[in-house]
């Protein structure tokens, strides 16, 4: 069963927007997780534009099912945040410094070294590794030998043909990517602009999808849907 993990991002980015704790972000996370989401996403940034140091510590504390932690580990504040965290998993992503959203995965090949060395530091310290990356045949088996446990394929450019009918063609390097992965005895999680309209192709489509990160899109249909009703809807989606 591929597991829903709810990117609280969103959340915080309109409680920052107005200051106070109105929504309080801790209680949406227990609530995404009453309503069946399967574990909580969040993706502290340098610059604490939504989701603060502190509320990844708050989070840690209360959060029943999984956690996962996404950051940009050049950042020495993230990989501290981490480790004294020490979430489930946390999912490594090649950001930019105020870079306003991810849009590409690693480059395995030339980063291996790098990956190598900062995937060793955080599974020592027994916490699960993902790192996003493109369906790309290169770049997937070259993510097998940093040590990784999983990736997350950076879903963009599904989501984008999908709109144009070409969800077809575009799947197609997902697919095998998550065989070629699980040869390799990766995990495979997946995210970025998966939505209620292309969610339950992608999943029919992809093997071995064991998680699936989504915020922006569920917290948009939030507004019209409610809270609760859209976990239910985009669990559907993944059955």
């Amino acid at each position: 069963m591929t597991h829903l993990s709810v990117n609280i991002n969103k959340i915080a980015t309109l409680r920052n927007a107005r200051g106070g704790n109105n929504p309080d972000v801790i209680k949406v996370a227990l609530d995404c997780e009453k309503f069946g989401a399967d574990g909580i996403t969040v993706h502290p940034r340098p610059d604490e534009r939504h989701i603060t140091y502190k509320d990844v510590q708050d989070l840690k504390n209360v959060i029943t099912t999984e956690f996962n932690i996404e950051g940009n580990p050049t950042e020495e504040k993230f990989v501290k945040l981490v480790l004294d965290t020490k979430p489930h998993q946390v999912t490594l992503v090649p950001d930019a410094q105020g870079q306003l959203t991810s849009d590409h995965g690693w480059d395995t090949v030339k980063h291996q070294d790098y990956l190598i060395d900062i995937i060793a530091k955080f599974k020592n310290a027994g916490i699960r590794v993902s790192i996003f990356v493109d369906p790309i045949t290169a770049m997937v088996e070259a993510a097998a030998t940093t040590g990784t446990d999983r990736i997350e394929l950076y879903t963009e450019s599904y989501a984008s043909a999908f709109t144009k009918g070409l969800q077809e063609t575009a799947v197609e390097p997902y697919k095998n990517a998550s065989i070629l992965a699980h040869q390799l005895g990766l995990g495979i999680n997946a995210g970025h602009d998966l939505d209620l309209q292309n969610l339950a192709f992608f999943k029919k489509s992809i093997p071995y999808l064991h998680e699936v990160s989504i915020g922006h899109a569920l917290v948009c249909d939030s507004l019209y849907l409610g809270l609760h009703n859209t976990i239910q809807l985009y669990k559907r989606q993944l059955q």
